[in-house]
């Protein structure tokens, strides 16, 4: 018996089933460290092939995705290869002809993986007929995972697009949000959205922990990045909070619950994916704000409050250029009108 070919195979297995368990399973442990380096080191080399052609990007998710499910399905059929050629005896030829070869094992593995029953070769009997039965568990485990993890990667990507879908629908920016809000008197019909939004932001950052894969989903509208959402909900919150003044403002509960969310959603993303700006972003001008009837505090205390944020506006940009977007301003309204 090879030792080294059993040992390097036991290896391969025991590395490729535990990164596939903790990708799919375990929804605190985001990626595992394998599929953790794959992803983001595809992600940086599509970002410096295509820069910010967004049609292009729009393939990294399931470009990454894809590319996952090949290299766990390589190294299991490479793992149990190793495992079989370990043994020149292993398997046995049903039409006798000859030694088994290299290409041999990889066809009988192959086959028992994806568990399209005996083909010319079968195990010897004895402990390869066992290892030929969990050759077979593992090909059934890893389908049955990944096909459920499709399936729920899937269906937090249209989540997330719903999340930044809703926040454009009230304005492509924080200040737009604000004024749209303004009702002449206060801000009362904006509590249910927010309420909403915070319900949803909440899920998008369970589902970023469990799936890690969706940072590299990427939408080619910028209505449709949650990226550019958060960054418009949150600028919008920061005005309301801290450029409005108190009697004018939301519900204090609903508008603290939606910025926990927010720095909730940063936190979990800071480090993994996102590293802070350099600098925070341009601040929102109060003086657009007063233009549309919206009463505000003065640009002092507005500048004090803006410099106790700077952290968090940091990561926020961090977070929109990780995304190869650019920060939504108010620019953007006018170069859409």
């Amino acid at each position: 018996m090879n030792v080294l070919y059993l040992a390097l195979g036991v290896a391969l297995l025991l590395g490729t089933i535990a990164d596939l368990v903790w990708t799919t399973l375990w929804v605190e442990g985001g990626a595992g460290p394998m599929t953790s380096r794959l992803m983001d080191g595809t992600w940086r080399l599509l970002r410096r092939t295509w820069g910010r052609n967004s049609r292009a990007l729009t393939l990294a998710g399931p470009l990454v995705f894809a590319l996952g499910l090949g290299v766990w399905i390589a190294l299991l059929w490479v793992g149990w290869t190793l495992v079989f050629a370990s043994a020149e005896t292993a398997l046995v030829d049903t039409l006798d002809r000859g030694p088994v070869s290299l290409s041999d094992l990889v066809y009988f593995v192959g086959y028992t993986i994806f568990t399209l029953g005996n083909g010319d070769f079968v195990p010897r009997q004895g402990v390869w007929q066992v290892v030929t039965v969990l050759t077979t568990a593992s090909g059934l485990l890893f389908v049955t995972l990944v096909v459920t993890y499709a399936l729920s990667v899937l269906d937090a990507v249209t989540q997330k697009r719903t999340f930044a879908s809703g926040v454009a629908g009230l304005g492509t920016n924080g200040e737009t949000v604000v004024r749209s809000a303004w009702d002449g008197e206060g801000f009362e019909g904006l509590e249910l959205p927010l309420n909403e939004f915070t319900s949803q932001l909440n899920a998008l950052t369970a589902n970023h922990k469990a799936y890690p894969i969706l940072h590299y989903f990427y939408s080619d509208r910028p209505e449709r990045a949650p990226t550019v959402g958060i960054a418009t909900l949150d600028e919008a919150l920061t005005l309301l909070r801290f450029g409005v003044p108190e009697r004018h403002r939301p519900d204090a509960v609903v508008v603290q619950a939606a910025r926990a969310s927010v720095e909730t959603y940063l936190d979990t993303l800071h480090g993994a994916f996102v590293d802070a700006a350099e600098r925070p972003p341009d601040p929102p001008d109060l003086a657009r704000l007063r233009e549309s009837g919206v009463p505000t505090v003065s640009d002092e205390a507005f500048a004090e409050s803006l410099d106790g944020l700077s952290d968090r506006r940091r990561r926020l940009l961090g977070l929109v250029e990780s995304d190869a977007r650019e920060w939504p301003s108010p620019e953007d309204d006018r170069r859409s009108g």
